[in-house]
């Protein structure tokens, strides 16, 4: 089976993850979590950080908006990540460290 367009980002954002040696997981999404929790939590430099991978154009939900803005409210980092900002997403995570 072919990966899907989301999946092809959060393999993308997991093999920067990993090639920085920054701690990850991604939350299991089978309905027994809370709704709208990013798709790969990690922590760096003593920095919480919660991406969501988005495929295309694709937006986040109104759940997800919520949960995004909750972690910044605590003082975490978030992050929406697609195929066209991964670099973006690199460029930040090197500048924590």
């Amino acid at each position: 089976m072919a990966a899907t367009p989301e999946k092809k980002v959060k393999d993308a954002v997991r093999k920067l993850l990993v090639e920085l040696g920054i701690y990850y997981f991604a939350p299991a999404a089978n309905g027994f979590g809370r709704a709208g929790i990013p798709d790969i939590i990690c922590c760096f430099g003593g920095r919480f950080i919660a991406i969501e991978c988005k495929a295309g154009k694709g937006v986040t939900t109104a759940l997800q908006d919520r949960e995004l803005a909750a972690i910044r409210t605590a003082g975490g980092m978030t992050m929406v990540v697609n195929e066209t900002n991964i670099q973006e997403l690199k460029e930040k995570l090197q500048w924590m460290r």
